[in-house]
């Protein structure tokens, strides 16, 4: 596959991506709330890992820095979900 087949292909992942999220966002309701942000979060990491490896060409990086990025990605999750889970009433 070519880089710029590659890259369109995951420009598209991510505009659905996009939409998904939205989706997810408009059509949850009281109850789901928790469920619908951490999937939302969880979908805007997969953006931001999906970026990092293919556009900025963190998967041709050395496997340390790679390691790195995959570990920051990893925290941040970990963060944000908990911080929505302690800060939502």
């Amino acid at each position: 596959m070519t880089t710029s087949r590659r890259l369109t292909l995951v420009w598209v992942v991510l505009l659905a991506l996009t939409f998904g999220s939205f989706a997810v966002g408009i059509e949850q309701g009281a109850r789901f709330a928790d469920v619908a942000a951490i999937a939302i979060i969880a979908i805007a990491l997969v953006k931001v890992r999906l970026i990092g490896l293919h556009f900025m060409d963190v998967r041709d990086a050395p496997i340390a820095l790679r390691a790195v990025f995959e570990g920051y990605v990893l925290v941040v999750f970990v963060a944000l979900v908990a911080l929505d889970l302690v800060v939502r009433p």
